[in-house]
């Protein structure tokens, strides 16, 4: 199977790009389905109801978020009524939403898509290892699903490296969002688990990890309080991975990068 994943998308520009080329992308590479983390959206964010289903209108299938997942209000309401977005698996029970869910490919294959959150400096949500382990538990790789994807929200590569390790062997792919800068790690862990610690961010890299840079770097400087943050509004970078696994076990065959576009350099999958 062929599972696409793109990062965390910046403001106007990013969705822009993102909606103007995966139809191209999705041509290109031929991915049986496609995850986008959309969480920075909406002038860099959150999502709308809109926006998710702009994104969809576009090709992607499945939209997760992360820790801005409730800046825009709307899309409290709107969560419950969209299988398709998700919001991280370990907020507290009773929270709107779900965090995981099992989605068919055109062809009838099944694939579980996890969002979960990590807790170093990060807002201290249920503990990630054990919920995850529940949630494979009950829909473990092989027998319910035939493809894992994990998207990882967090901050420190060291969190991020253990919880891949944690999960290898289990799952499909483990592939990191949140720091919005993409690594150069793209590897098949040990046992079968595709990995990459960040896959980037779809936005402007001309920028502060996809703000404007005027006021990023003024708090830097003069270390007081500024202006609310504004997305770069110059070309995006769309940046993800594409994940090919074995039918036989579900687990990774390869990870390649996608970058295309904006300031970075082009890498495409060979695959």
């Amino acid at each position: 199977m062929r599972v696409l994943f793109l990062g965390d998308i910046v403001g106007r520009t990013g969705r822009t790009a993102v909606v103007q080329r995966l139809p191209e992308i999705r041509e290109r590479l031929a991915p049986d389905l496609v995850v986008v983390n959309g969480e920075n959206a909406a002038a860099g964010f959150g999502i709308t109801e809109a926006i998710c289903n702009r994104l969809f209108e576009a090709g992607a299938d499945v939209l997760t978020t992360g820790n801005h997942v409730w800046d825009q209000r709307e899309i409290i309401a709107h969560i419950d009524r969209e299988p398709r977005l998700l919001r991280p698996v370990n907020y507290p029970v009773g929270t709107p939403g779900r965090g995981a869910g099992l989605f068919e490919t055109a062809d009838g294959r099944r694939v579980l898509v996890i969002n979960i959150m990590l807790r170093l400096f990060m807002d201290a949500l249920d503990d990630p290892f054990a919920v995850v382990d529940q949630v494979l538990e009950d829909s473990p790789l092989g027998s319910v699903a035939d493809f894992v994807l994990v998207d990882m929200h967090g901050e420190a590569t060291s969190e991020k490296m253990g919880f891949a390790h944690h999960l290898d062997g289990r799952v499909s792919a483990v592939i990191g969002t949140h720091t919005h800068v993409p690594t150069a790690d793209t590897m098949v862990l040990a046992t079968g688990t595709a990995y990459q610690t960040d896959a980037g961010m779809c936005g402007d890299y001309d920028s502060v990890i996809g703000m404007a840079k005027r006021h990023p770097v003024e708090r830097f400087v003069t270390r007081m309080p500024g202006p609310r943050l504004e997305p770069a509004v110059g070309e995006a970078t769309i940046c993800g991975a594409l994940v090919i696994s074995d039918d036989r076990t579900g687990l990774a065959r390869s990870i390649e990068p996608l970058r295309t576009g904006g300031v970075l350099s082009e890498t495409w999958p060979d695959s």
